[in-house]
């Protein structure tokens, strides 16, 4: 059975129909892609997921559950947590106080603490700037704080979207291979990303989304070598 399994997503925005009818689904322990254009309803199909916009019909069923309606600040509970586009940290908070912000559905403070030494080692620049207001950091600096964050709540179900924007080729390469880390101790991951030959050489699978319909899927390494998908996506 599907960890997380979309049927029909659809939203509109008054008369514009942005998702058509989408379905896909993530299984437990996969990293999976959803690649496209810009404007093709990658982030508009993650914040319906995350119920931050609202859904004009479908179902989202994650761990056997229903949870299509499911307020957004209640998923993270279930075993969900989003790093959204654009990072979205606490700008004014020092990053100590963000990490800890993401642990705030648990009360356990041996766990927190054990929590924190595994994001220090993940990213050690963290614990270096752990009392640095968060709005100073470098963009990559921020972006490892955003994926931390998240992590703090030990989720099942990780949702990165668009986790390169904005970051030099160093800063990607180092987010990337803490998505593959994380995936391999436990977490599975959806992935929207723009990179897209990044994005599809990480993924086990992978759908593309154009103008709010679902066009192809295949494993990662069938779409990197698909010749429709290098022109559109990966520079011919």
């Amino acid at each position: 059975m599907a960890l997380l399994e979309v049927k029909d997503l659809e939203v509109n925005y008054g008369l514009i129909k942005a998702i058509k009818g989408i379905s896909f689904e993530v299984n437990e322990g996969e990293i999976v892609a959803l690649i496209g254009a810009n404007g093709a309803g990658k982030t508009t199909t993650m914040h319906a997921l995350n119920c931050l916009i609202g859904k004009s019909g479908g179902t989202v069923t994650f761990d056997g559950n229903d949870i299509t309606n499911i307020p957004a600040h209640k998923l993270v509970t279930l075993g969900i947590a989003q790093v959204p586009e654009g990072r979205r940290i606490f700008q004014e908070l020092t990053v100590f106080e963000n990490l800890k912000l993401g642990y705030y559905t648990k009360k356990d403070p041996v766990e927190l603490n054990a929590r924190l030494e595994e994001m220090y080692s993940h990213f050690p620049i963290l614990a270096e700037r752990k009392n640095q207001i968060a709005g100073t950091l470098s963009g990559g600096e921020q972006q490892m704080l955003a994926m931390s964050r998240a992590l703090m709540s030990s989720p099942k179900l990780l949702l990165l979207d668009e986790p390169s924007m904005g970051l030099s080729p160093l800063y990607v390469n180092t987010i990337f291979e803490m998505i593959k880390t994380v995936n391999k101790l436990g977490t599975t991951v959806l992935l929207v990303e723009q990179n897209a030959k990044k994005a599809l050489s990480i993924a086990d699978r992978a759908y593309v989304l154009e103008i709010g319909k679902m066009t192809k899927t295949g494993t990662g390494k069938e779409l990197l070598s698909d010749e429709s998908v290098r022109k559109a996506y990966l520079g011919g």
